[in-house]
């Protein structure tokens, strides 16, 4: 049920006085700081991914294993910060909240129960 103008009007002015009386607190309501900052450690990331790919085709060509290893370690490394980041939040999408996950409920009875249950929906949705 959608708000009534007078009701959206009342929720636009707590939003105001919020951010008015404690802006970084309104901010992090919002998730702006927390994402600002998950997109910048994907920046840094994909940089240090580009560097370590660098430092890897170096050491391959200038036939110093030691360099290439220290590329690979670095390319491992910012996939892992990378990773994490789009876990946290550049992932999600703008109206899904910070702290939800997209995992689906844990599934309810045994093995052969569930199988039946997805039988049963296969077949229901081929007949219609």
């Amino acid at each position: 049920m959608p708000l009534s103008d007078e009701e959206a009007r009342l929720l636009h002015q707590l939003e105001q006085s919020l951010a008015a009386e404690d802006p970084d607190f309104a901010s992090t309501l919002r998730g702006s700081k927390f994402m600002a900052h998950n997109r910048r450690v994907a920046i840094l990331a994909v940089l240090g991914f580009l560097g370590g790919l660098v430092l890897l085709f170096a050491g391959a060509v200038s036939a110093m294993t030691w360099l290439g290893v220290v590329g690979f370690v670095a390319m491992l490394g910012t996939a892992y910060l990378f990773m994490n980041a789009w876990k946290r939040g550049i992932g999600r999408s703008n109206d899904e909240p910070a702290g939800s996950s997209r995992k689906p409920p844990k599934p309810t009875g045994t093995f052969v129960d569930r199988m039946e249950e997805r039988w049963q929906r296969r077949r229901d949705g081929d007949e219609r």
